[in-house]
């Protein structure tokens, strides 16, 4: 029966196509192929887009969306982990942590709740004193940049806060542990601790592991050592009924501390260092200097101060929105790293540098004597008539290169470096100076690459500035005139376009204080010393320029005499470097103690000083006593 049935419809059907064909005069043409293959290409392209989409997502940025994904998971919450400790080199702690509570928006779940919206944003407002509308923007961008992630709303919750927040029972508010970073004496060591702050959108599209609560180093050592500070969070998986209450939390896994750091700051003598600078720019009635002490026998930093300074409790904590602006918008540039990247002009310095130089290429002998009226006359090869006048600072009469340098003698190491004048009739110098060829600038630029000029010392800390070092070639094509015998001169005393960093400096001065190995500089006590250049080869020439250090503060006409009643031999030098159109003037001072066996180099520097390097001098001469008397004279471990 069943099999009648369906004949009898097939037969229908086809009855009825039969009917249609001859109502409608129908006739059945071929399409061919073509329609179908356009049809296929259209299939391939639009497989072609998909496929090269996904490939993208999940190769291209597969990992970055994977972690992405994994901070967005609406049904676990990261459990904050402590950075680690920062210690100076006799342990004491100069970063720690304060246990806090931090509110986080959740706002992929928020989203997935759109009903809820308006109601969440009241609970903020009214818990937090936050504006619905910053909130809402804070979002916007969030999204914005393709990040659904958890918005952090306050940190450092107070009591009441943390009780209202709690009785919402809001699932997209979480209220989390957090850990606020502490600093011991913020001011004193921010420039080389640097700071913390949280992550931004820049930070999380470079780095898919972080997430929005996370803190990371901003500058300083914070920075350098971040992925060795910064912990592993932990994670707790939490459970909710379709109406967002908690049925169960299981804490996946614990947070983990971040690693230790070991400095080799000595906090006594930063401390120290950091008041005698603050007292003399006070004094004088000047805001900027940095100071710097190394260890000339390998490296180790043993203090860095720069001022003004900064509170980096401040930048790395919550609120103080006006503080944060008046640091970040100050004229003097606190958060500057002068230190590192600062670009100065080594004045009279430098001149140690042009002492080994000479010796070593024969220019002149130690025991050579050049006389100095307080001028150099330089005759006019264009009008017999006329001269060009490259002053000294003061009259120094008949010096050789240790008194040269004990003197500061520009006229000397304007020779030195540059040459002799040519003979003029009537004679405008000292005959008897006629004659010295000088280094010259292509020699000059030998020796100071030869010191690790004009290149990074690779010390443990982010943006190290290179200094620059002038050459003919690099004169002519950025200012279209040829290097003269002046340029030459202005050089060879620390002036003109010659520029170190005082990291630079001071680290060539180490050289001097030890025998001719020039050490990287490196702030992590774990870390190995590490020789940039072994110089031991010029070491009768370094005993030469030696000699010259002692009498600058051995002899009464050197420019640090005043230091010659200290307990212990110091050598040393002084510098002043003109800036601003010779309108301003840096007053230096780099110096090396006991010289014998020398354990501290310390370098001074003040920006704008009223008397040149006569201001630098005293500051050198207390820290260098202070650390005399409470590391060396006492055998202190703080010394080795």
């Amino acid at each position: 029966m069943a099999k009648h049935k369906k004949e009898n419809d097939i037969a229908f059907e086809e009855s009825l196509g039969n009917d249609w064909s001859k109502d409608l005069e129908v006739v059945e043409v071929s399409i061919g192929n073509r329609p179908l293959a356009y049809l296929g290409i259209a299939i391939f392209a639009v497989g072609a887009v998909f496929a090269g989409r996904i490939f993208y997502l999940n190769f291209a940025k597969g990992q970055f969306y994977t972690a992405r994904a994994a901070a967005n998971v609406d049904t676990s919450q990261e459990l904050a982990a402590p950075r680690g400790l920062v210690y100076d080199r006799n342990g004491n702690v100069l970063a720690g942590n304060q246990a806090t509570f931090t509110a986080i928006l959740n706002v992929s779940r928020l989203l997935g709740h759109a009903d809820t919206v308006q109601a969440t944003l009241d609970a903020i407002q009214s818990a937090l004193g936050i504006p619905q509308a910053k909130v809402l923007q804070e979002m916007q961008q969030n999204i914005a940049a393709e990040f659904a992630t958890p918005l952090v709303l306050q940190e450092n919750l107070s009591q009441s806060q943390l009780v209202a927040l709690k009785a919402l029972n809001n699932p997209a508010i979480i209220v989390q542990n957090d850990f606020e970073r502490v600093y011991t004496n913020g001011p004193v060591f921010a420039p080389v601790l640097g700071y913390v702050g949280r992550v931004q959108a820049t930070d999380l599209a470079k780095n898919g592991d972080l997430v929005p609560e996370d803190f990371i180093g901003k500058a300083g050592i914070e920075s350098f050592y971040d992925s060795t500070l910064r912990g592993v969070p932990g994670k707790t998986v939490i459970a909710r009924d379709a109406k967002g209450n908690v049925l169960n939390e299981v804490k996946a896994n614990d947070p983990a501390i971040g690693g230790s750091v070991h400095l080799t700051i000595d906090s006594g003598l930063q401390e120290y260092f950091y008041g005698q600078m603050q007292a003399e720019l006070a004094a004088l009635g000047r805001r900027i200097g940095i100071g710097l002490a190394i260890d000339p026998q390998n490296g180790q930093v043993l203090s860095m101060v720069s001022l003004p300074s900064f509170d980096n409790n401040v930048l790395s904590g919550p609120g103080n929105t006006a503080l944060k602006t008046q640091i970040l918008t100050s004229p003097d540039k606190p958060l500057f790293d002068r230190i590192t990247s600062g670009l100065y002009n080594p004045g009279s310095t430098i001149k140690p540098l042009d002492g080994v130089a000479a010796l070593k290429e024969g220019v002149i002998d130690p025991n050579r004597k050049i006389y100095s009226p307080g001028y150099l006359l330089v005759p006019n090869p264009y009008n017999a008539s006329s001269s060009s006048r490259f002053n000294d600072w003061r009259p120094q009469g008949y010096v050789n290169m240790a008194s040269a340098l004990a003197q500061s003698s520009d006229v000397y190491f304007y020779i030195v470096g540059g040459g002799s004048p040519a003979m003029s009739t009537p004679p405008l110098n000292d005959q008897s100076d006629y004659g010295i060829s000088g280094l010259g600038i292509s020699r000059l630029h030998n020796w100071w690459q030869t010191f690790a000029l004009g290149k990074t010392t690779g010390i443990d800390l982010p943006n190290e500035g290179a200094g620059f070092l002038p050459t003919p070639d690099w004169k002519q094509s950025k200012l279209g005139t040829p290097w003269l015998l002046g340029d030459t001169y202005n050089v060879s005393i620390g002036q003109g376009d010659l520029l170190l960093t005082p990291l630079q400096l001071l680290d060539y001065i180490d050289a001097i204080a030890n025998g001719g190995t020039i050490w990287r500089p490196f702030l992590n006590a774990s870390s190995t010393p590490q020789a940039i250049a072994d110089l031991t080869g010029l070491l009768p020439q370094i005993q030469e320029v030696r000699q010259g250090m002692r009498e600058t503060v051995t002899s009464p006409l050197g420019t640090a005499y005043t230091m010659d009643d200290l307990p212990f031999p110091v050598c040393a030098k002084t510098g002043s470097a003109q800036v601003q159109d010779n309108t301003q003037e840096n007053a230096l001072f780099v110096g090396y103690a006991p010289c014998d066996h020398p354990q501290i180099a310390v370098l001074i520097l003040i920006e704008n000083s009223l008397q040149g390097s006569l201001n630098a001098v005293p500051i050198a001469k207390q820290v260098m006593n202070w650390y005399y008397q409470n590391r060396i004279q006492n055998n202190s471990p703080s010394a080795h």
